[in-house]
């Protein structure tokens, strides 16, 4: 496929929302039967911590699409009022180098408002490449071009302003009917082999499914894990069972952990469908809890289906994900929380320093009240922001706090966000 400006007839898209509806249940169903649990009170203990966040974002194409406005790139980047406060942008390396320019504007405007910067290849230059029975690959005696060509793209970016994070290694490698493939091995020699030269953080593999038998023999060979910064993962179609992952718990210490593509739950529905939207805000929390993600990156930043609408205005999918990324900032630890105190709720915590912050969905048709224990807490208010059929991003009503307990209700179908300075 050479473009997806037409999300409508992109093959992979149409694909990839047959992939995800078949793999998934309905909008508005719990990703999977959770069992209401016996113990209601929501309990939080920051003491407990879990992973470091990276951070929140979505992709910018501009070949493919066209680039975010200035009001736009504000709006995607920034944390003021009808802001996303995304603090991730992921970025295309053009095979073409004729269109590395066209990244530029805002890449710099993201970085210039505090943001991370990831770059992904779908294909290397074309002189690079040869086809082969599973579609196209990287010529073996290019794998050090190819190195050099990535690292030609992160000097352009710093030449221009903008240091990379990280730069992948491929785009969805097992997923390549339109751009190029690589198998496992493949990847673990360029690793050990070539990617030392690239001067930013190097990221793989980016399965389009989080499968496994991609990373695996990366993780089981210390000379590639070397020279593998962060494990990026997609999540089209996976199960939430299939999150968590034991094998980088046991050998992945001192990398980071990114789901670094997805849409969801699909690309056709508008994302101010409530109260299917509510699926956004239970699908990250599962990703940072079940699967321990540091970093949630949606596909297009602006489109019909995304967190963004094409008036450039915050959409209810991307409300949820603001829900996150506006107040979960980089650098915040995830600690322990009652995850699923009932069925239909989800509750995630996190804190920086003093400031705690909970973010609380409930999926079900009438509202929920629960109790909550804050371990260590003492007297205090909770600002609160919540998202209803009815309110995006809305201030709410202050819950206080006394000797670290207090209740809150959650609304019928919503998302709501509790900070404690």
């Amino acid at each position: 496929m050479a473009s997806r400006s037409d999300d409508a007839r992109a093959p992979r898209l149409g694909r990839r929302s047959l992939l995800t509806l078949g793999a998934l249940p309905i909008i508005g169903a719990p990703l999977v039967a959770d069992a209401a649990s016996a113990q209601t009170t929501v309990l939080i203990q920051p003491s407990i911590g879990q992973q470091t966040i990276q951070g929140f974002g979505g992709m910018n194409h501009t070949v493919w699409i066209s680039d975010l406005t200035a009001a736009q790139r504000d709006t995607a980047f920034g944390n003021g009022a009808g802001q996303l406060g995304f603090s991730i942008l992921r970025i295309p390396v053009h095979e073409d180098r004729s269109n590395w320019s066209r990244e530029v504007a805002t890449a710099q405007r993201a970085v210039a408002l505090g943001a991370k910067v990831l770059a992904s290849p779908w294909n290397p230059p074309a002189s690079m490449t040869e086809t082969f029975s599973g579609g196209k690959r990287l010529r073996y005696d290019q794998y050090g071009a190819y190195a050099q060509h990535l690292n030609d793209f992160v000097v352009f970016m710093r030449n221009n302003g903008v240091e990379l994070y990280a730069i992948s290694v491929q785009n969805e490698p097992d997923y390549a009917h339109d751009w190029t493939a690589w198998t496992a091995a493949e990847i673990v020699r360029f690793l050990k082999e070539n990617s030392g030269v690239i001067s930013t953080r190097v990221m793989a593999p980016e399965s389009f499914q989080y499968r496994k038998n991609l990373s695996d023999p990366i993780l089981n060979d210390a000379a590639a894990l070397a020279n593998m910064d962060i494990l990026g993962a997609h999540l089209y179609g996976t199960q939430p069972a299939d999150f968590p992952y034991p094998l980088f718990q046991q050998k992945g210490a001192g990398k980071e952990l990114w789901m670094s593509e997805v849409y969801y739950p699909n690309s056709s529905d508008s994302a101010d469908l409530w109260p299917g939207a509510l699926d956004v805000g239970e699908h990250v929390h599962r990703a940072l809890v079940n699967g321990r993600f540091q970093a949630y990156i949606w596909w297009y930043i602006r489109r019909g289906y995304g967190p963004m609408r094409e008036d450039g205005q915050i959409s209810k999918r991307g409300a949820n994900l603001a829900h996150y990324s506006k107040w979960v900032r980089p650098g915040y630890q995830r600690i322990t929380a009652t995850a699923n105190p009932q069925s239909g709720v989800y509750i995630s915590a996190f804190k920086s320093g003093s400031r705690i912050v909970i973010v609380a969905v409930n999926k079900n048709a009438s509202a929920v009240y629960l109790p909550f224990t804050l371990e260590g807490g003492g007297t205090g208010s909770f600002a609160t922001w919540v998202t209803t059929s009815s309110q995006t991003l809305a201030a709410s009503n202050a819950v206080p706090m006394t000797n670290g307990s207090f209740g809150s209700q959650l609304p019928a179908q919503s998302i709501r966000t509790y900070v404690l300075n």
